[in-house]
């Protein structure tokens, strides 16, 4: 029932990026085909084409060509359309207004306008959210993953000098690196990520022990979900439940992944979050 078949999707991504993770899952979830560009995240050479100078970038197709940039613009878009009959592509993304603001560092970034809403007219709206409080909730979460739970990844993935080489190994190993170029990558990345995140632990004012954070995180979302519900979406992830996973599959095999396994409640979702998700994908 999904308008989706004349929507043709290539991701820009690096692998192991949160935000990158956050659109495939929304996108394997809704069995939406798209192609992979992994973007050399040194040179970057393979999104020269735009402006904008991150990822996720999404290019899509619906009879036009049109990039969507920022993962909960993405996702807020690209669901829109699937549920809405009634506007192109091109106008739903126009609901999504980019804005440059200054951060504390006074760093300029965009920002985007709307982007936890789905832009649907009333009779949809109530369709997918039979009573407000289900809207607002999945909103909440939403943005929860963006303003808290992504920033516990790193500090916790480079949270040693040993942890912080096998994170990136593994990023290398998924990557889009030359040989020599993925060796320095390796090391020189690792000894830096391990003092960024020490910085991050400080901007973010986190425990001494991040990993703290990290299952008491976990564990609020798990209580937030509740015992009733097989998911934060009743029978069936919603978009917040999307993002969550999203975010935490990028420690997958890693030691952090395996604490939060062990030290906080999240297997039984997580694990039900992994088979609709390979459903989706099939």
């Amino acid at each position: 029932q999904l308008p989706a078949g004349n929507l043709q999707l290539t991701l820009y991504q690096y692998k192991t990026c949160p935000f990158c993770s956050k659109v495939r899952t929304f996108l394997d979830y809704h069995g939406l085909p798209y192609e992979i560009v992994e973007v050399n995240p040194i040179m970057r050479k393979e999104i020269k084409f735009s402006s904008y100078r991150k990822v996720p970038i999404l290019l899509a197709n619906a009879g036009s060509p049109l990039q969507l940039n920022d993962s909960s613009v993405i996702i807020s878009a690209i669901k829109t359309y699937l549920i809405s009959k009634r506007n192109s592509l091109e106008e739903i993304v126009s609901f999504y207004p980019p804005m440059k603001t200054v951060t504390e560092q006074g760093k300029e970034v965009f920002e985007y306008g709307n982007k936890y809403w789905l832009m649907l007219d009333e009779k949809e709206t109530k369709r997918v959210y039979p009573v407000k409080e289900v809207r607002v909730e999945e909103m909440k979460w939403r943005k929860w993953v963006d303003d808290w739970l992504v920033h516990l990844i790193s500090p916790n993935v480079y949270r040693t000098p040993r942890e912080a080489l096998a994170s990136f190994d593994y990023i290398v190993r998924e990557g889009k690196f030359g040989t020599v170029e993925g060796f320095f990558a390796k090391y020189m990345g690792a000894v830096a990520m391990f003092f960024v995140s020490k910085r991050l632990k400080k901007r973010h004012h986190l425990q001494d022990n991040v990993r703290e954070d990290l299952y008491e995180a976990v564990n609020e979302w798990v209580k937030a979900v509740g015992k009733h519900r097989l998911f934060m979406g009743g029978n069936q992830p919603n978009l917040a439940d999307l993002a969550v996973y999203g975010v935490l599959r990028v420690m997958e095999g890693l030691e952090a992944f395996d604490d939060m396994m062990v030290h906080t409640k999240i297997q039984p979702w997580y694990q039900r979050m992994e088979e609709v998700i390979q459903k989706g994908e099939v």
